[in-house]
């Protein structure tokens, strides 16, 4: 059977955050209504080389596939993506391959869709003030998404390079600021460091604020603090969390939800709130992202 593959290039010309920010609020709802089978994933330490190796696999409503990732945070000191995938997809109905794509970029997009789904669920209306703390891909396709659920006209960019936060900044209109500076008065703050120790104290957060993070290090460490997370905690999978989640797990947080119940109503939060949001990413997001780029690609083609 020839099955095609889709690189990079292709996946980007017509994966579009628009269509992928409801894509993923219906994966997150459908997943906490229990209408996905997703085991917890797998993840491998690449010992010698300091990297993290995973298998996902999922069957959703309408699609079923897995998704191979790597995780190498010393790339980025070799010019290289950290995170690196592949994603195949399956006919539900006849269990044939219908396609592999490359999943890099579908990673950070469907990572930063979803957060979009949480801030717009979360946050109230008129927020106007943005932390992003680092400076990497994933920063750039938040400030993307979140742009398209809110209007911020302060966005505040901190990274440990500050050349990076320089570069970063001029590109989306942003300021370059400490890491206090930029966390505290702001409305939303979100980390994307892939630190394994704390890079904020949570005493800087101001009442209300709302708060993701998507840097995931290991399930023993963690870029939040414990004061951070002794506010209003939702995951995307609290199964994935108690296992994975170095933030929950370090500091023992209490999850108040899952984001799709959130999302579907069953549970909510005090508007007025701290709320922070622990993201280590799923098999579903990654399978719906997918399928949303094959139907996309189909009409294209024909």
């Amino acid at each position: 059977m020839d099955v095609p593959y889709l690189n990079e290039a292709a996946v980007a010309e017509v994966l579009r955050m628009e269509e992928l920010i409801p894509s993923m609020r219906h994966a997150m709802i459908d997943y906490s209504a229990g209408r996905v089978a997703q085991p917890a994933r797998r993840i491998l330490n690449v010992e010698p080389h300091g990297g993290y190796f995973g298998g996902m696999t999922a069957v959703g409503v309408d699609a079923m596939g897995a998704k191979l990732v790597s995780f190498y945070p010393g790339n980025s000191s070799k010019g290289l993506e950290t995170h690196l995938a592949l994603i195949a997809l399956f006919n539900p109905e006849t269990g044939e391959p219908l396609v592999t794509m490359d999943g890099g970029l579908i990673t950070r997009m469907r990572t930063a869709a979803v957060t979009a789904t949480f801030i717009d669920a979360v946050a109230a209306p008129n927020v106007k003030s943005l932390a992003i703390l680092g400076a990497g891909a994933q920063a750039e396709s938040h400030f993307e998404a979140l742009s398209l659920v809110r209007q911020f006209d302060d966005v505040r960019i901190w990274n440990r390079t500050p050349e990076r936060a320089e570069q970063l900044a001029e590109k989306i209109d942003a300021r370059v600021m400490s890491c206090e500076n930029a966390v505290r008065n702001a409305d939303v703050v979100i980390a994307t460091t892939a630190s394994s120790q704390p890079i904020f104290n949570g005493e800087w957060l101001t009442p209300g604020a709302k708060v993701a993070s998507v840097g995931w290090a290991g399930a023993d460490g963690g870029e939040l603090d414990a004061g951070t997370m002794s506010n209003i905690v939702i995951v995307d999978s609290r199964e994935g969390a108690l296992v994975e989640s170095g933030n929950v797990r370090r500091h023992k947080a209490e999850i108040h939800a899952e984001l799709g119940e959130i999302l579907n109503g069953s549970k909510s939060v005090d508007p007025d709130a701290i709320v922070v949001f622990e993201s280590i990413g799923m098999a579903c997001q990654d399978i719906a992202t997918a399928s949303l780029v094959l139907k996309n690609t189909v009409p294209r083609a024909t």
